[in-house]
């Protein structure tokens, strides 16, 4: 949108300039010129000469103004942003990157596309239904999928469902390592009972990064030490941050340290039950700096959660 001034200087400014009804609704905010707009609707073809093009509305996505566009003799889906990635590299096309695409694909979608999952889902259902011949899709940002077009449009039917992983994550930030020994010891418990669990910091993690962690885990375990009576500021962060992309399929758990207050864990467990997330277990706190003891029951803390994912992940996963 930004070159769009530039481009239609280019072309010459009577050029008609094809956008969906949403788009045409939404443009006079982004722009003040008047070029020859001409909304389609869901579902019309523009006769190029030798080729056609078929407009099919995607609305949220991720923009209410979402269109794609099919070029139909040659089997070219224009996904705007459906099927990218945040991606930056030589490489132009899925094969020539390989299995290592799909990484940042997922990333873009637990970060960006989680929240319009539920649609999501019912437009690819209705794009299959349509048995359109797609050979190679072109997204917005990232690579184009040529080798094999089908595996992303898999990809994302699977990741609508957001079915968990046999997999509890970790999060929490610390201020004098008292909740990270706490972290790295539930950690262990939950490794112990077979699932999968890693701890992450919010120090070294970037919050985008934890959500992809979060987004295919069946647990999502939160801890904070508590600073003027809340949460460490970086917890409310990605607490919010996760709050706004609407996971769903989960099991959370609040732990922390304290000094003299710990309001922080019952803070995060308020939180993870506005997200529709039950717990798997009552919160764990623990004052000033934890003993052996104290790990000891952080790791049974673990255990037990390991036990709600096994108990509560589908034998397929």
């Amino acid at each position: 949108a930004g070159s769009l001034e530039r481009v239609m200087h280019r072309v010459g400014e009577d050029k008609p300039l094809i956008c969906s009804k949403m788009g045409h609704k939404n443009r006079p905010k982004h722009f003040s010129r008047q070029w020859n707009y001409r909304p389609v609707e869901n579902g019309e073809e523009l006769s190029l000469g030798k080729r056609t093009l078929t407009f099919l509305e995607t609305r949220m996505v991720h923009w209410p103004d979402s269109m794609f566009s099919l070029l139909k003799e040659d089997g070219i889906l224009f996904s705007s942003d459906g099927f990218g990635q945040h991606y930056a590299g030589p490489e132009k096309f899925d094969d020539e990157i390989g299995e290592r695409i799909m990484a940042p694909a997922k990333k873009y979608f637990a970060n960006i596309l989680l929240l319009y999952a539920p649609l999501i889902d019912k437009l690819i259902r209705q794009v299959q239904e349509l048995k359109l011949d797609i050979r190679m899709i072109c997204p917005d940002h990232g690579v184009i999928w040529r080798r094999d077009p089908g595996k992303i449009i898999a990809a994302y039917r699977h990741w609508c469902r957001q079915a968990p992983e046999k997999k509890a994550v970790v999060v929490y930030d610390t201020m004098w390592k008292s909740t990270q020994k706490m972290a790295e010891a539930i950690s262990e418990g939950i490794t112990a009972e077979g699932v999968y669990s890693r701890p992450l910091s919010l120090r070294a993690w970037h919050r985008s990064e934890v959500m992809t962690e979060v987004f295919d885990a069946r647990a999502v375990v939160m801890g904070s030490p508590t600073l003027n009576n809340g949460l460490y500021p970086s917890l409310a962060d990605f607490l919010c941050y996760m709050k706004g992309l609407k996971p769903k399929n989960k099991i959370g758990a609040a732990f922390g340290s304290y000094g003299w207050s710990g309001e922080a864990v019952k803070l995060i467990e308020k939180e993870l039950g506005e997200m529709g997330i039950p717990l798997a277990q009552p919160g764990l706190k623990i004052q000033f700096v934890p003993e052996k003891a104290h790990l000891e029951t952080c790791r049974e803390f673990g255990r037990q959660i390991g036990r709600a994912v096994q108990s509560g992940v589908p034998a397929s996963s």
